[in-house]
């Protein structure tokens, strides 16, 4: 006698009925979530991403376009007064006189407002740079591996040895005007080693997965191994340590132009106001406060939005 439990359940068409859910569930549908979606996904439901990104929103705006916060000028002089280091009048919001003038008779919201620009350029266009050039060079080495792989090693392992700030001070000491461009470059200059130490240990991982291997064994070319099939694999690792890198070239720019070897005059940037407040920290310390208080907003919301992708990013850490 068949048992009945081990036939199927048929509809009046003929056709099989679908299967009856069970507890534990029906079973998944459509095509499983990428590592970018599943990150955005996780992303979305962040505080941190969120608070941060809406922040980096209001200081790029700030930044592109500076007309839209206030129209007075950074560089002219407004107020010549003999209290022209007066306090800030914070009742009147945005306007000159909001925080106050510094030294030279300058409004400091103009100059907070059109100082964010050279911040935020010098530290985009650094992480920009040192992750194009890590990233080359970590793929070369981790790649082709043998002599290439030591030379490319042991190149990086000389810059890694050169102090970050120190150098910088050495290589922009040799400029006499240093404008945004100078900074980048410079920075850009020694910052690379650690997008390609990390770049060089995920090929080297990637390139011995079976896609990998497939693809050499039907005569794909190098190329396009290393652009379409071990680069995009590659991105997750790289993006994290760039994202959270940025903060810390807008903190080296403020150091450098704080030191007087960064960012020179005619140049607004928040770390010449930071050096040119340190003469009035006593009786004014709002010229040297407010500036600092902008660089170090920054550089939080890019670490936080940087801390925020390697969460969604890392599956160790979800």
């Amino acid at each position: 006698m068949p048992d009945k439990t081990a036939e199927k359940v048929t509809t009046t068409t003929g056709e099989p009925a679908p299967a009856a859910a069970t507890d534990a569930g029906p079973a998944p549908t459509g095509k499983p979530r990428s590592l970018w979606s599943d990150a955005w996904h996780d992303l979305r439901r962040q505080p941190l991403f969120i608070i941060s990104a809406l922040l980096i929103v209001f200081l790029l705006v700030m930044a592109i376009w500076p007309g839209l916060f206030t129209s007075a000028s950074p560089r002219d002089v407004e107020n010549l007064s003999r209290d022209y280091l007066k306090n800030p009048e914070w009742g009147h919001f945005f306007s000159p006189e909001w925080l106050g003038y510094d030294g030279q008779g300058r409004s400091i919201y103009a100059r907070i407002i059109y100082g964010a620009r050279a911040s935020i350029t010098v530290g985009v266009g650094v992480t920009v740079c040192v992750t194009v050039i890590g990233t080359i060079v970590g793929m070369i080495a981790g790649y082709f591996g043998g002599w290439t792989d030591t030379l490319l090693s042991r190149v990086t392992d000389i810059f890694l040895g050169i102090p970050f700030l120190l150098g910088a001070l050495v290589v922009l000491n040799a400029f006499e005007q240093r404008s945004v461009w100078v900074v980048i470059m410079a920075l850009a200059f020694l910052g690379w080693t650690q997008i390609a130490r990390v770049a060089r240990g995920a090929v080297i991982t990637i390139k011995q997965s079976d896609y990998v291997v497939a693809a050499k064994a039907l005569g794909a070319s190098t190329s396009r191994i290393l652009f379409r099939h071990i680069l995009p694999n590659a991105l997750a690792p790289i993006i994290v340590v760039a994202t959270i890198a940025l903060g810390g070239y807008i903190a080296a720019e403020a150091t450098l132009s704080f030191l007087g070897i960064g960012l020179s005059e005619p140049a607004i940037s928040w770390g010449l106001d930071v050096s040119a407040g340190r003469e009035h920290i006593r009786n004014d310390p709002h010229t040297l406060i407010i500036p600092s208080v902008m660089v170090s907003i920054t550089v939080l919301s890019f670490l936080m939005f940087g801390d925020a992708v390697r969460n969604a990013l890392d599956p160790k850490l979800r």
